[in-house]
């Protein structure tokens, strides 16, 4: 699976299904874009589905003559695989650079600050373990 091949759009469609619980049919899916404003055809709808399908996102589990889309991993796993990959695409999978590169431009408030040092606090905690 290749977090930097899905698309925009793809995405967006990823989003629908994990607020879903991981799982939904086509017509619940198509509510969903209606209501986020997505006019996207049922044909454009199911090219991204196969699409998600083919690279790994998606499982498909058949219901008699009916699919429902089942998210092959968490919010959570692909976007910690993301930040991963760029991690190690951008940084040479240096996470201190990635951080100073956020501390030399200011990016980072007093109060992010201190939310990522309760977390590394906590997560060094528990690998002491």
């Amino acid at each position: 699976m290749s977090t930097y091949n899905i698309s925009d759009a793809e995405l967006e469609i990823m989003r629908v299904i994990w607020q879903q619980g991981g799982r939904i049919y086509f017509a619940p899916l198509m509510e969903c874009l209606d209501e986020m404003g997505k006019k996207w055809k049922a044909n454009t709808v199911l090219t991204f589905l196969y699409r998600l399908v083919e690279k790994g996102f998606l499982v498909v589990e058949k219901l008699g003559r009916i699919n429902q889309y089942v998210a092959a991993l968490s919010e959570e796993e692909y976007m910690e695989s993301l930040a991963k990959s760029f991690v190690g695409k951008f940084f040479g999978g240096n996470v201190t650079d990635f951080v100073a590169a956020f501390l030399r431009q200011d990016s980072l408030s007093a109060g992010d600050i201190a939310e990522l040092r309760a977390f590394w606090e906590e997560k060094g905690a528990k690998n002491d373990e």
